[in-house]
């Protein structure tokens, strides 16, 4: 069954977790025993409702306080498929957060509190959404009941956003913008009759249609890094030499003519197996061990694309960067990167620009600033002492991004994307 992954985001009590705990509740994802927890729960907090936001903030900490810190991974189905939602903080201190909770995702939720409209958070989520090239972003405008559900509120907002996607979008992005009202289940599930003015499908069924991830990446240039040569030493396959790995992107078929990165050498797909089953086409996403016609120098890390599909060779790398750290990024330092699964000494030589999420504007002399802080996003320039085989992010999102690793404490400090 097709799986959906989703990322939900927004500002502080835009009602995240009330909305997915909704879906939950109205899809028939939660056992009765967990129903009546909640409702003991509800009840302990004095509330005369269902606390449907206890399902998902897991930690101690975020029941206390009412926010959501960690990102959270939730699943459900429906008769057509399987979901994936991972739902991300509001807090700007935890906007690091989204960035890692929304990197794998076919479909953005950005939630908006109708009586407030669009806050910076708003517009944060959004670059984000967009930096990551998510293609689908779902702007749910929440808490409609608190509004008397009113169109012209609506409307106000859906301008106001889609005035800065103007700025921000790509082509092919789609924005939909759907009103509901999560504590009580309006245009979730079912059309609200609070709202009869609003003519588009609820935000299930908006999801049911959505085309996952996986298919996008499908019908891209193909990608197989390397991860394990697998030479079996007993009697039965001791002329066996197969490479596992997960394909990337695009698709690979027996047959095809494969280059092997970084030696250039050329061969033909042997087979392609799975689980011990032999393929004829091997997709995006699929973990799969190949094999090829001859006996090439092919070892972990190296990468197998097909011919006249070779990524450029890159040992200057302009990105995008998105700081995770609370050390603040300066021009000279030095760092790991990792590309896939390749690790390399790299520095970076200049910090670009910087964007200012408040109004969308560049500042183009970051360095008088000291560089690039947490949370903050900027354009950089990286030398790597090996090069990378690496694509434009926005061709190909699965070989285009990287991140940087401090060498002293081993910790991730930025995600960054290749321009």
């Amino acid at each position: 069954m097709d799986i959906l992954r989703i990322a939900t985001a927004g500002s502080v009590d835009d009602g995240k977790s009330t909305l997915i705990g909704r879906l939950l509740y109205e899809t028939n994802s939660i056992t009765k025993d967990k129903i009546e927890a909640l409702e003991s729960a509800s009840k302990r907090k004095g509330l005369d409702f269902l606390d449907l936001s206890l399902l998902t903030d897991g930690l101690i900490a975020e029941r206390e306080q009412g926010i959501t810190i960690d990102v959270a991974h939730i699943y459900f189905s429906t008769p057509n498929r399987k979901y994936i939602i991972a739902d991300t903080p509001g807090h700007f201190e935890y906007t690091r957060n989204m960035v890692t909770g929304a990197s794998n995702t076919s479909v953005s939720i950005i939630l908006i509190d109708a009586r407030n409209g669009v806050v910076e958070q708003t517009k944060r989520h959004f670059y984000i959404s967009s930096m990551l090239r998510i293609k689908n972003i779902v702007v749910a405008v929440n808490k409609m009941d608190l509004v008397d559900y009113s169109q012209e509120r609506f409307e106000a907002i859906k301008t106001e956003l889609l005035a800065i996607a103007e700025q921000v979008s790509f082509k092919g992005q789609n924005l939909q913008f759907i009103p509901i009202s999560s504590l009580y289940g309006e245009n979730l599930v079912r059309k609200s009759a609070e709202t009869p003015w609003y003519q588009g499908e609820t935000l299930l069924d908006t999801l049911e249609k959505v085309s996952s991830q996986n298919a996008e990446l499908s019908t891209i240039q193909a990608r197989f890094p390397v991860q394990q040569v697998i030479r079996p030493k007993t009697e039965d396959f001791h002329d066996f030499r197969g490479y596992a790995g997960k394909i990337a992107s695009g698709s690979f078929l027996v047959g095809d003519l494969v280059e092997a990165l970084p030696s250039g050498q050329i061969s033909k797909i042997k087979t392609i197996e799975k689980f011990g089953q032999q393929l004829e086409l091997g997709k995006a996403k699929e973990s799969v061990v190949i094999t090829l016609e001859d006996n090439i120098d092919v070892s972990r890390g190296n990468m197998l694309v097909k011919v006249g599909e070779t990524p450029p060779s890159l040992k200057e790398i302009q990105a995008k960067i998105c700081w995770l750290d609370s050390t603040i990024l300066s021009v000279g330092k030095s760092y790991l990167l990792q590309h896939g699964i390749n690790r390399v000494k790299a520095k970076v030589t200049k910090i670009n620009t910087l964007i200012d999420i408040k109004d969308m504007t560049l500042n183009n002399t970051p360095a008088a600033d000291g560089g690039i802080k947490l949370n903050e996003i900027g354009w950089i320039t990286v030398k790597t002492a090996n090069p990378i085989y690496a694509d434009k992010y926005e061709d190909n999102p699965a070989n285009g991004s990287f991140i940087l690793i401090d060498e002293m404490s081993n910790n991730t400090v930025g995600v960054g994307f290749v321009e």
